[in-house]
């Protein structure tokens, strides 16, 4: 019997009717922070030592409560409440003021609820989105260096917001550009008055005038955020980042770019990196746990590089394309292209080093197209000696050839490395572009007897004159499949380095196959990044050819075949990596020796007493140098 009355008057309690009840309670609550300020004497108490924190919550749970009490979309009195008394507004200038001492976190904790827990768009309202801008101003503050948790937490409430809804974007990057100290040029303000508080959720807000002021708003707040020492911080700053610039609407994008300055903090910091590495670090000791100056920096500056390629990867077009050009102006032009072009030697290799390691970590095709032809030049057209349209490319090839040993390794793992990104322009125009109107089989009359096949298969009598006479022969058939005559081949090559300049037979995995199953290896991928380029899959006819032009290799062969032309005149000192040892030396930037171009990495010359090679029967006295092979180069097709 009593359970049963007991039932009935909780049944009554619960049928009443809870608004009244409700908006009294949040009142109170209201009233007693406010109360606060009016009677506290002690400005030092924290604010988490007085009943803030907890009115605040009593708040919270109220508006939540009463939403889920009232059908989809409608405001109860709780919720016209706080926007029509601008709770919202006073509680940021309470933040702001930071008094109590952590009023700010309490408030940014209250903010990041009531946005995440509250289904009904607020965002929209004038008395929201205003004092969310006002708390985001105050992002990277010095009041804000114990609150760096709270505020990512709240920007990545306003990140998730804007994901559901782009249009919010407008109303969210409301706030004035931080570099210029004025509002950015396409930036939109909201539409709504200060007595409207229900505007139509879908609406875009009008363009109006606003007189300048140095503030900030959500991107400024994420950069900031994404710099901190505290590594979970950064982590989820980068995260909301990148939620937000991978917007799929093009409008969102647009925004995005145009009024905010996005592109311009990103770069910013990424010169600032930059410019904290010392000069010299190059010469460092950076493989396994070595530790030389500027390590720090160093990984600092990359693991921000990085983080912008994701950026390039993960954002729509309209702001990859901004970032990128933002990049290319700011640290590829502003910074790079003076270092490149300087005379002292130290700079030279400094700053290769770092375009070698840039190199390395880019992966985004549009920050990698920027800066191939930052390098490289958009020319495409064959090219006549002492034609430098693009100084820049010229400067650095003449560098794989250049005075200083060191220079020139520097120079070679930079094209290493260019030449092994999937990008179709870096082979056209290094060495496509005066190759693909040719042939690459010399054509000629059959040859008189027979007795070619009893040749020397090492030699070729008359060489370079006679021409690879036992190919002719194949021209009629189709061509080989050429594995039968790799080993050939590589016996071809190894008669002509001496003995000393080997790498030794007792060594384990020292022979040559090492090194055909590298290259096969080698030539398979390359064939893998090509397949997108459209390249023909036959020869091109002899006949369509013009043997009679005079043949220029194009800059960059000539420097290679140059060099290799004196490879066994240079000092031994450089001869300290040889292709035995592991292409890259330092996490991230080029250091060691090996690669595509181990080969002009200047192996040590002969001894007076070693063995010379004898020229065969009938033969020349030495093989021809490297450029007259020039004409011949690549082989048939255009791997």
């Amino acid at each position: 019997m009593l359970s049963r009355l007991g039932a009935l008057l909780q049944q009554a309690v619960e049928t009443r009717e809870p608004s009244v009840d409700l908006l009294e309670a949040f009142t109170e609550h209201w009233k007693g922070i406010t109360g606060y300020y009016l009677e506290a004497t002690d400005e030092s108490v924290p604010a988490r030592q007085t009943d803030i924190p907890w009115r605040l919550k009593q708040m919270l749970d109220i508006l939540v409560y009463e939403e889920k009490q009232r059908p989809v979309g409608e405001a109860g009195p709780c919720l016209e409440y706080l926007l029509q008394h601008k709770v919202l507004e006073t509680l940021g200038t309470l933040g702001k003021a930071e008094y109590p001492p952590g009023m700010r976190q309490q408030v940014l904790l209250f903010f990041s609820r009531v946005l995440g827990q509250m289904q009904h768009p607020l965002l929209h309202y004038l008395n929201v989105h205003r004092p969310v801008q006002k708390l985001l101003q105050l992002s990277g503050d010095r009041l804000g260096s114990g609150t760096e948790k709270e505020e990512v937490q709240f920007a990545a409430v306003l990140c998730t917001k804007i994901k559901q809804d782009p249009t919010l974007l407008a109303y969210i990057l409301e706030g004035k550009s931080i570099l210029n100290g004025r509002r950015a040029q396409e930036l939109l303000a909201s539409p709504i008055e200060e007595g409207m508080e229900h505007p139509p959720p879908g609406t875009t807000p009008p363009a109006e005038p606003s007189p300048p002021r140095r503030d900030s708003n959500l991107i400024t707040s994420l950069v900031g955020l994404c710099k901190s020492q505290k590594g979970r911080v950064a982590l989820k700053a980068r995260e909301n980042l990148l939620q937000l610039v991978g917007l799929a609407q093009e409008g969102a994008a647009a925004r995005l770019v145009g009024s905010s300055a996005l592109c311009q903090l990103l770069t910013e910091h990424l010169c600032d990196l930059y410019s904290a590495v010392p000069p010299g670090w190059h010469r460092g000791d950076a493989a396994g746990d070595g530790v030389f100056p500027g390590k720090e920096s160093l990984a600092a500056f990359f693991a921000w590089l990085d983080y912008l390629d994701e950026l390039v990867m993960g954002a729509h077009p309209v702001v990859a394309d901004a970032i990128t050009e933002a990049v290319e102006e700011k640290f590829f032009q502003g910074i790079l292209h003076p270092q490149l072009l300087e005379m002292s030697e130290l700079a030279v290799l400094s700053a290769t080093a770092t375009l070698t390691g840039t190199l390395r970590q880019i992966r985004a095709p549009p920050l990698l197209h920027r800066l191939v032809l930052f390098l490289l030049g958009p020319d495409r057209h064959p090219e006549t000696p002492g034609d430098t349209p693009h100084p820049l490319r010229a400067h650095l090839i003449d560098r794989c050839d250049h005075l200083s040993d060191e220079i020139s390794l520097a120079s070679l793992r930079l094209f290493e490395e260019l030449l092994r990104k999937p990008h179709e322009h870096v082979v056209h125009s290094l060495v496509l572009r005066n190759l693909e109107t040719r042939g690459y089989l010399q054509r000629g009359p059959p040859p008189p007897d027979e007795d070619l096949e009893e040749e020397d298969p090492y030699f070729t009598d008359g060489f370079p004159d006679a021409g690879f006479r036992m190919m002719k022969k194949r021209l009629p058939g189709p061509s080989p499949s050429g594995k039968g005559q790799v080993s050939e081949v590589v016996s071809s090559f190894l008669c002509l380095v001496p003995e000393e300049a080997k790498t030794s037979s007792c060594m384990e995995e020292g022979g040559y196959d090492t090194y055909v199953h590298d290259a096969l290896g080698m030539v398979q991928a390359c064939r893998a990044s090509a397949a997108p380029w459209g390249w023909p899959v036959a020869p091109r006819p002899l006949d369509a050819c013009h043997p009679e032009v005079t043949f220029y290799e194009g800059h960059f062969l000539k420097v290679l075949f140059d060099r290799m032309t004196r490879i066994l005149d240079q000092v031994p000192g450089v001869a300290r990596h040889g292709p035995g040892s592991p292409p890259w030396h330092s996490p991230g930037v080029g250091g060691g020796g090996g690669g595509l171009f181990w080969g002009l990495q200047a192996a040590p010359p002969p001894p007076a007493h070693a063995p010379q090679l004898s020229p065969p029967p009938g033969g020349s006295a030495a093989p021809p140098p490297p450029t007259a092979l020039a004409a011949h180069w690549p082989p048939r097709g255009r791997h």
